[in-house]
């Protein structure tokens, strides 16, 4: 109908002729259907030129079916079609897009773009087809069917609501359309029975009321409060309640500063008297330096019925998501020690910050091993809560660069439910199926919990300077207590009288230090040996044992290769030699010396677990655990011949990192405290990216929290003109963290001190962790070997004094030194016939061998002259050290000298022509070579 061909004198009406000529057509065709439907003037206008329009139209259409009436029939058909497809790809778009419109932020409402409105338009059956009904497959019944109108309405309530459903991008269809059913089943209708909802509320009483008690009796002070996130007790109240129904006999939870009060008094049963004290500074730590409130762990046990939970909150410290890949390798030790008589099922969760989720490195390292076969714990609980602000930046775009927080979990392909904190509903039917899908699929799940923080960092700073909008808008928030409990008023599934007993209740608990009565017995934080309570791993028992006859045979049958199996022929020669040596033909190497002290603990029943790049193998090509068939690609690891049923040696390639791998190797050794657990840098260098776990736990675990370890760390060093980053395990840095006989730092030079110190972690009764500064070319070296006779009827030497037949009237000077510049030192000494020099090895460092060192020196009483010669440069390695220890031994400092190289900036130089030459100078210079 053109408006051109339409006279009309009124001009009241000329605005309705200036519409396009669809828009005109739309109008009239609305009018026809339902007069009501348009605006009154468009009424008037239509109901007096009804029938004239009416006739034009009629006559168009006519003309339409009489001509192409064919045309039409396929028309309609290729419609239907293409508006089931669009229906399909509606459900598609809420699907994958309906989190973005969701209403998930407490403190804003988003803007009322109608995300179903917008995507009807774009594909063009909005207004016309609303009304029209449809099969809607997978999503109601397929019996069922229901107008498009209804259908948008359920998918917006769906991935609409409180809670935004991030699910679409993972890769396989059954997790996906198994989550899909999950949610779509409940019409997005999360409520609970009346009884479940006062539970909830009790819970959240709990939460709000620990923090106003904490605040009315330590005003200002620091505690990293739970205010804004109170729907994290009722979270982890009902994964409690899940673990229980999934019959997990362990819960290890890592988590930050913040609620970690809360959930050490409302979740585990802290002695609430115990966290006055702290706050009153009258805790005193019966051992060690201790730590403060907010970095301490806990452990105790959950009684439901017959069964019991254990929970273990893990010992954190400021890094904040360093204690992550430490609770990963906790699980993983509970879990590789399930047998007929222990059935442990682990369920880890973490407690992340928004901030420190994203920005720092680690989780990235620890979600891309979390899948991998050494470090798989079957899922962790991820639970992110989201304060909206890191530290004092709440503008997200100098926070991250993603949309979300949680964005890179999609790296895992995980699903991610973001909910609203201030819907405890919602986040209770996230949680279980967070849980269920866990426990289905095996893969961790995250949770973002998008609160707020009511303080500022902590309660002594004020968000007001740099947020002061963000905060305007928390004063005037409601608390999720006073929200759910109205919500309940309103229903009427709770009095305001009621409200305030349980209140009143909780409060009188607190005071009374009742709070969990009769629900929690508390454990020892350090009670983990269970594994080991059968086995009697006295010294004297494995003494017992071990003659040549036995080592003989058990180095025999881990040399020996299945007669079907190619071998590549480097390691072919290596077995041939490991087979002479068991037959006492050819003195031990490193690699055989290193092997044969696993397969004597696994014969024990130890559990030896051992992990690092490339550590089957070994950088150094020396210790070939595992070996692999050269047609086929199979690998065959010979140490199984003594481990049958394999379920006592673990040694495990790693990913490529060293912050989350050693953090979970240093988790793993707090539950095998009695294993042996191993962890080798690719080279010493490279320790340096997991400075943070040194420092945090490996050092200061057991002084700050009484956790103890027996972690061994594999850091090859030794220069050999490799360069910088090739060269240094730093050994300085070990030392300047040395105290309290907190760990011990050992540079073996030969075979059967290995052996030694691998078996002596085992059997010794007093648990550290050992820093072991392997050797590189060592490893081949034709002076450093043992006979078989050393592993019996020595033991591990603290030093090792002269070993040559030397004219003890001729000596005048005593070099002392450690590792492989001992054999340098050797190997000119004897060139240049300088027979009047002794050279004692140093082979530990930490605790210092004062005793064996006083000796030697009341041996050689009448010397006066001492040097100390080292391959790093003055500045690193041991001589700072050595200096400051005889100091205390020698009547005169001034008779110790030094010879090595000069203080630098770098570990080494950079070319092996510098190297060498610098080398040779100090070498010449120790041993009075002109």
């Amino acid at each position: 109908m053109m408006k051109n061909k339409i006279k009309e004198k009124n001009r009241t009406y000329d605005w309705i002729y200036n519409l396009s000529n669809a828009h005109f057509e739309k109008l009239f065709n609305n009018f026809i259907d339902d007069p009501n439907s348009v605006d009154i003037s468009v009424k008037n206008f239509f109901k007096n030129r009804k029938l004239k329009f009416q006739t034009i139209l009629n006559n168009k259409l006519n003309k339409i079916k009489k001509n192409n009436k064919k045309t039409i029939e396929i028309e309609s058909e290729k419609t239907t079609n293409n508006l089931n497809q669009e229906i399909s790809i509606l459900k598609y778009s809420y699907r994958k897009n309906g989190h973005k419109y969701a209403s998930i932020n407490p403190l804003k409402n988003y803007e009322k773009i109608s995300f179903s409105e917008n995507n009807l338009r774009n594909l063009n059956i909005y207004n016309e087809n609303t009304k029209k009904n449809y099969f809607s497959k997978s999503f109601f019944s397929e019996r069922d069917l229901i107008k498009l109108k209804k259908i948008i309405f359920k998918l917006k309530k769906i991935y609409c609501g409180n809670i935004g459903f991030e699910y679409m991008h993972i890769d396989k269809s059954e997790e996906k359309e198994w989550i899909q059913k999950k949610i779509e089943s409940k019409n997005g209708d999360y409520s609970e029975s009346i009884n479940n909802r006062i539970k909830i509320l009790k819970h959240l009483v709990e939460a709000e009321t620990l923090e106003k008690y904490l605040s009315s009796k330590f005003p200002g002070s620091k505690r990293f409060s739970l205010e804004g996130a109170e729907s994290l007790i009722p979270l982890l109240k009902e994964t409690i309640n899940c673990s229980f129904k999934k019959k997990f006999t362990h819960i290890i939870l890592g988590m930050a500063h913040r609620g970690r009060l809360n959930v050490l008094v409302n979740i585990l049963g802290k002695n609430i008297n115990n966290l006055i004290k702290q706050f009153s500074n009258k805790f005193v730590f019966k051992k060690g330096s201790g730590d403060v409130k907010y970095h301490m762990g806990y452990s105790s046990h959950i009684k439901k019925e017959k069964e019991i939970i254990n929970i273990l909150l893990s010992y954190n410290p400021s890094h904040l998501e360093i204690v992550n890949p430490v609770i990963s390798g906790m699980t993983r030790a509970y879990i590789d020690y399930n047998s007929e008589k222990i059935k442990n099922k682990v369920l880890p969760i973490s407690i992340h910050g928004d901030a420190s989720f994203v920005g720092q490195g680690v989780i990235q390292e620890t979600l891309n091993m979390s899948q991998t076969r050494g470090y798989k714990i079957e899922g962790t609980l991820h639970i992110i809560i989201n304060n909206q602000i890191g530290f004092t930046t709440s503008n997200y775009k100098d926070a991250r660069s993603t949309k979300y927080c949680t964005d890179i979990a999609k790296m895992i392909n995980s699903p991610i439910f973001h909910v609203n904190a201030d819907d405890p509903e919602a986040i209770i039917f996230v949680t279980k199926l967070a849980i269920e899908f866990r426990e289905k699929f095996k893969k961790d799940i995250f949770i973002d919990l998008f609160c707020y923080r009511r303080h500022g960092h902590n309660e002594a700073d004020d968000p007001n300077v740099t947020q002061p909008i963000m905060y305007k808008k928390i004063k005037k928030h409601k608390t999720v207590c006073n929200i759910f409990s109205n919500l309940l008023k309103k229903m009427n599934n709770i009095t305001e009288k009621q409200i305030k007993e349980i209140q009143n209740k909780y409060r009188k608990n607190l005071i009374d230090n009742n709070v969990i009565k009769n629900k929690i017995d508390k454990l020892n934080f350090t009670n983990n040996n269970f594994m080991y309570k059968n086995l009697n791993l006295e010294k004297d028992i494995y003494s017992n044992i071990i003659d040549k006859k036995f080592l003989k045979k058990i180095l025999n049958k881990i040399s020996k290769i299945p007669y079907d199996f190619k071998i590549h022929d480097r390691v072919n020669k290596i077995y041939k030699d490991r087979y002479c040596m068991s037959k006492e033909k050819k003195l031990l190497d490193w690699g055989a010396a290193e092997n044969l002290a696993y397969a004597i603990l696994v014969y024990f029943g130890i559990k030896c677990r051992l992990s690092g790049q490339d550590i089957k193998r070994g950088t150094f090509f020396h210790r070939h655990s595992v070996i692999y068939d050269q047609n086929n690609g199979l690998n065959y690891t010979p140490l199984y011949q003594i481990d049958k049923n394999k379920r006592n040696f673990f040694i495990f390639n790693s990913v490529l990192s060293e912050e989350s791998v050693l953090a979970f190797e240093y988790g793993y050794s707090t539950i095998n405290i009695q294993g042996l657990n191993i962890w080798e840098a690719q080279f010493g260098d490279f320790v340096n990216g997991a400075q943070v776990v040194i420092d945090q736990f490996i050092t200061s675990g057991e002084e700050k929290w009484g956790i103890k370890s027996s972690l061994i760390m594999l850091l090859p060093h030794g220069y050999d003109g490799q360069g910088p980053e090739h060269s240094s395990g730093r050994i300085e840095r070990f030392l300047q963290l040395c105290s309290n006989n907190n760990i011990k730092i050992c540079i073996p030079s030969f075979p059967a001190q290995i052996y030694h110190l691998l078996i002596n972690q085992v059997f010794c009764k007093i648990k550290k962790p050992l820093i072991i500064f392997s050797p590189k070319s060592l490893l081949r070296h034709q002076s450093a070997k043992s006979d078989l006779n050393d592993l019996i009827q020595e033991k591990f030497r603290l030093i090792i004094d002269e070993i040559d037949n030397l004219d003890f009237k001729k000596i005048k000077k005593l070099i002392f030194c450690y590792g492989k510049i001992y054999y340098d030192l050797l190997y000119m000494r004897r060139t240049f016939k300088k027979n009047y020099i002794c050279i004692i090895r140093i082979e530990q460092l930490y605790p210092f061998p004062k005793k064996e060192i006083k000796n030697i020196i009341k041996k050689y009483s009448l010397i006066k002259n001492f040097v100390w010669c080292q391959e790093e440069p003055k500045n690193q390695g041991g001589w700072y050290y050595i200096y400051n220890n005889f100091k205390k031994l020698l009547f005169d400092i001034n008779l110790l000298s030094y010879e090595g190289r000069q203080s630098s900036s770098s570990t080494a130089v950079g070319h092996a022509y510098i190297h060498k030459k610098e080398q040779i100078k100090f070498l010449k210079a120790a041993l009075d070579i002109t």
